[in-house]
Parts: C-alpha cells; structure tokens; sequence
C-alpha cells in the first residue's frame, strides 16, 4: 500500500526572512490577513536552503550538480537523482532547446513557515560606529524589522517517489537512509541570516505515516487569543477524528513536545500519544524501515 509522511512543526525563530527592502530599511517577508493582522513568515525555498546545507554539512549531500551552461542557472543534464539526494527530494527543472524541459516535481513538499504571534513593526537601528570610529568618518545607517514568534510548516513526503525517477530505482535501503536523514536535519534544523543562527527545531510536532500524501494539519495550528501560550487544541482534534480510507487520523498520529513551552500541556495531553521529540523521530524511523523492508 501506498504510505506517505506529513507532520506540522511549531519552532521558535526570530526575524528569519528578509525582502528588497526599501532605502535603508530592511523589511521582514510578512502578509497582511483580513483582520488586519500582519504575519511575518520564511519561505519555502529559505527553508529548503538551509536542509540542503546542513544535508551537505551531516552527510554530504552533493552540491556539485549545478551549472550556468545554457545561460540558465539549473542543475547539470548530466546529473540524476543517483547523484543528488537533493534533486531526488525536491526535484528539478532541466531546459531543453526546442523541446521544452525536463521535470521532476517534488516528492518532499514543505510550506512557508508562517508567524503564529502577529508582526508589530519594531525596528532595530543600526549602525557601523566601530569601523568609522577608526578612520574619524561619519557611520552609516540602516534599520531591520525585528519579529520574535512561534512559527509552523508543515512537511509532507510521497515514500512511493523518493529513489524512483522514470526508469531509475534506487535500492530500498537508500531510499530509506535519505528520508531518515532529513528527518535528522528537521529535527536540528537551524538557520545561518545576518551573522545569527536560528534554532528552528521543533517545540512541538505533531504527524505520522498516512495512506495519502496529504498535510493533514497545515492550517490547523494556531495559538489561543490572550497573552498565554497557549495552543488552540480544537482544530487539531478536529482534524484527529477525521478518517481516510477507513483509517482514523488519529490512529496514524502521534505528537511530540518539548515541554514548559505551552501553558496548557494538560489540555494538550488530551490529544492522544504524547511522546518527546526524540521518541518522536525514533517512531518514524521505525515506520519508513517497516515500510521499506516489506517492500
């Protein structure tokens, strides 16, 4: 049968993606919402960049499979998915003259990480003081936008796509250790952005192996109104109590979290299996080797 993984993170961050910018302002990537709110978030392709790094830096993922030699910036027509575990999560584009391109979407989808705490537009000054000081001149200036939050995306994975790309077939086993090992980097992902490093490992995670390739929980968590961390627990139950294919949501599900970080923990124990975020990694991984294995 045809499984897939998707599960929704919750981290903390701040100020995690910058725009163009205006003059001397550097402004934050955010969006407006029709109550007003404004919400701050890191995209999809940021994320990516930094899996992709820490996936060179922990395993050595090659990079070498880029070049510019049809005066397109893309990945080499001589490269597969045997050589590039990243081509293989998250797919290509290859242009062709006079016959289109080649693709390969996806296997691995993951969403913008969006704010979950509302953008007030608080602005750090900036200067270069020290290196003026030393030839007697005038500083420059310049301003960021600051945003401290709670942020959530979600990652769904298609097990049927990873190591198949048209008549190439990976072994089971590596298909395996690639899934596992980006497992590895989201649970210590974090995020190099104007000389700081991010912690964007999950507080909480909430998800598991599903017979569809669906992000059951993107859109459903959110934080109470108030002052209180608190999580909205009703939409994720919602969600939990929904069936597919004659499997209950919540019978595929577990959730792991870091506690001390919600101040309704009781509330959210009523959800179902709680476990850390290290039994929660340890689960999957348990899941994607069953998966694999029988295959």
């Amino acid at each position: 049968m045809r499984k897939a993984l998707s599960f929704t993170v919750i981290f903390q961050g701040n100020s995690l993606n910058y725009g163009e910018g205006i003059a001397n302002i550097s402004e934050l990537k955010k969006f407006h919402r029709g109550n007003g709110d404004v919400h701050t978030f890191a995209s999809r392709q940021s994320l990516r960049y930094d899996i992709v790094r820490l996936g060179n830096q922990l395993f050595n993922w090659n990079l070498d499979v880029v070049d510019k030699s049809k005066g397109v910036i893309q990945f080499k027509d001589e490269c597969t998915i045997k050589d590039s575990v990243e081509m293989d999560l998250f797919g290509y584009m290859k242009t062709k003259a006079k016959s289109g391109a080649e693709r390969r979407s996806a296997a691995v989808r993951i969403s913008h990480a969006i704010s979950l705490e509302p953008f007030r537009s608080d602005l750090e000054f900036l200067t270069n003081m020290g290196l003026a000081n030393r030839i007697g001149t005038d500083a420059n200036l310049a301003n960021l936008e600051q945003h401290q939050s709670l942020y959530t995306y979600t990652v769904t994975i298609d097990f049927a796509r990873i190591g198949v790309d048209g008549k190439i077939e990976l072994p089971n086993e590596e298909r395996a250790a690639r899934i596992k090992q980006l497992l590895t980097i989201i649970k210590i992902l974090n995020r190099e952005i104007k000389g700081r490093q991010e912690n964007l490992a999950p507080l909480f995670i909430i998800g598991g192996v599903y017979s569809v390739a669906n992000p059951f929980f993107l859109g459903r968590v959110s934080l109470k109104q108030g002052n209180q961390y608190e999580l909205n627990t009703g939409k994720i139950a919602s969600v939990l109590e929904q069936t597919i294919l004659g499997e209950k949501v919540a019978d595929r599900t577990n959730i792991g979290l870091v506690r001390g970080v919600f101040d309704n923990e009781s509330e959210i124990e009523t959800l179902g299996n709680i476990v850390t975020i290290e039994q929660f990694f340890t689960i999957l991984e348990q899941e994607i080797d069953e998966y694999f294995g029988d295959k």
